[in-house]
């Protein structure tokens, strides 16, 4: 007699109704472990790295770092005149180069140990100056807000490669099994240019994309299950649709679109029980919204977003990325006094808030913060009161995760137009970000159309002097 083995043994007994069992069985563990383990696994560094996570705060629109953190004393003695053809020729998106130069009204005071300059317009991140490695060497290739926010973003500017976000939780995976790795907040229901291909994975599978939160209501939309429905039921109805969504996977390995969307119903699953705690502001002490500007109708938005950062990169979200001003509302082609004015009061106290209480709470080592926009301005004036797009030289900052604060980098020439001093190019300021996670832009690469890619085209340097 021939001995039949257990799957023969199934298939064979009771008409074949054993293959049902164990074909149930096999369905249970598929699902318990849909395609072997997480892309978005937590993954070890290249090297030790000084930063966990990053909150990217993204001032859409150009803020102008001449009114800001790198004062020009010779806009006041020049105001009125052309820039002097020592200058060299700039070609600005309005085409107005040859307008007169436009004084900065600012008052300027040195702040902190290190005596950092900042203008009058940020008091409350000036009480936080010994924490900034302010870097006023920045240059960019995007002259318009389409191209100037995507190269911030991708490295690119044209569409269709991953964010940055997307490219570090390539490389490091994430810490928390119950939330996004990638999350992006707006400030107002305008929308930021270019939309979610900002925060888009390009050519890389759908999971390392950003997700977005509501900007109004429950930060997650469509969370909540019905009241009739139990997590008992919940859990058997996941199930039989991972088995099923596996089913027709099968042959369609290469859709990552559909991998993702199998992957975020588990995810979803998990955030039912975690993500309402996670923006839960309501235990949150009075003294600490008020920290944020919650509760004041100017601050308010961009401080909740500050503040649920906090929250998230405190549950082990890998990139958070709060826009302040989407829609382009930094963009002060006209009465710049007016318009930035309005945009540092709504941002200025969140923004000293976020870094006063992740000191606090022992989390800002750990954490990379980044401010800055697309570009600066332009130290010519536009229509009379205004400053166009300049991205030629601009300033950005870093803060925590082992940046060396109460410093400064690099500098523009005698009027803020060019970026003169160590030159940092947004592919620079990827490397460098990646660098203080831990990842070698040089060896973080996804092979796409068989070609190896990396977020700096294989241009950017790290520049360490930022790091303690």
């Amino acid at each position: 007699m021939a001995f039949l083995n257990r799957r023969e043994m199934l298939t064979s007994a009771g008409a074949g109704f054993g293959a049902v069992a164990l074909a149930g069985l096999c369905g249970r563990e598929a699902a318990a472990s849909p395609a072997g383990a997480s892309p978005l696994a937590a993954k070890p560094p290249h090297v030790a790295g000084r930063a966990k996570s990053v909150i990217f705060l993204f001032m859409e629109g150009g803020p102008s770092h001449i009114d800001l953190f790198d004062p020009k004393p010779a806009l006041d003695r020049l105001a009125g005149k052309p820039v002097p053809e020592s200058f060299g020729r700039v070609i600005t998106s309005m085409g107005e180069f040859d307008s007169p130069i436009l004084a900065s009204k600012r008052a300027w005071k040195q702040h902190g140990e290190a005596g950092l300059w900042i203008s009058d317009w940020l008091p409350h991140i000036a009480t936080q100056a010994d924490e900034l490695a302010v870097i006023r060497s920045c240059w960019t290739n995007g002259i318009n807000h389409s191209g100037g926010v995507c190269q911030m973003n991708t490295g690119t500017q044209f569409a269709g490669r991953p964010s940055l976000g997307s490219w570090v939780t390539y490389g490091l995976g994430t810490e928390n099994d119950n939330l996004p790795a990638f999350v992006v907040m707006q400030d107002r229901e305008d929308v930021v240019v270019n939309g979610p291909r900002n925060w888009g994975s390009g050519f890389m599978p759908a999971v390392y994309q950003g997700a977005a939160l509501e900007v109004e209501g429950p930060p997650f939309p469509n969370l909540a299950p019905p009241s009739h429905v139990t997590a008992a039921q919940q859990r058997l109805t996941l199930d039989y649709l991972q088995a099923r969504n596996r089913r027709h996977q099968d042959g369609r390995g290469e859709n990552s679109e559909l991998d993702a969307r199998i992957r975020s119903y588990e995810l979803a699953f998990q955030m039912q029980a975690h993500a309402p705690e996670a923006v839960d502001l309501s235990s949150e002490t009075a003294e600490t919204k008020a920290l944020y500007g919650l509760g004041d109708k100017e601050t308010s938005a961009f401080g909740r977003n500050c503040l649920l950062a906090r929250r998230l990169v405190e549950r082990g979200v890998r990139f958070v990325q709060c826009y302040h001003g989407a829609g382009s509302k930094w963009d002060a082609h006209k009465d710049i006094e007016g318009n930035h004015a309005k945009m540092c009061r709504e941002m200025d106290k969140p923004v000293a808030g976020l870094l006063t209480d992740l000191k606090r709470c022992g989390l800002l080592d750990d954490t990379l913060v980044v401010w800055g926009g697309e570009f600066g301005r332009t130290p010519m004036s536009e229509k009379g009161n205004g400053r166009d797009h300049n991205p030629s030289g601009f300033t950005m900052w870093m803060a925590g995760g082992g940046v060396r604060g109460g410093t400064v980098h690099g500098s523009t020439d005698e009027i803020g137009l060019h970026a003169v001093e160590n030159r940092l190019h947004v592919h620079d300021l990827h490397s460098t970000i990646l660098y203080l996670l831990g990842l070698d832009h040089k060896k973080l690469v996804y092979f796409h159309a068989g070609r190896p890619e990396r977020i700096d085209a294989n241009e950017g340097h790290v520049y360490d002097a930022v790091a303690s």
